[in-house]
């Protein structure tokens, strides 16, 4: 998708998520740069002899302290 001013519109349409106009331009170039940033990790080439990795359980084996400080 190269038309992100649409794209914005209309999903913010479909979410029924007002966008002020002072955010707009923001909210657009974000998208370009996502899509940017995206595209490097789409297109890192995998070898066929990769496996699927195991399910993250982020609990698993982790163990969160707070001091009370």
């Amino acid at each position: 998708m190269k038309n992100f001013a649409e794209y914005v519109d209309f999903a913010a349409g479909l979410m029924n998520l007002p966008i002020p106009p002072e955010y707009r331009s923001g909210v657009i170039e974000n998208f370009e740069q996502m899509t940017a940033i995206a595209s490097l990790v789409n297109e890192f080439p995998l070898g066929p002899d990769l496996e699927i990795g195991p399910v993250f359980d982020p609990g698993q084996g982790w163990e969160i302290r707070i001091d009370p400080d």
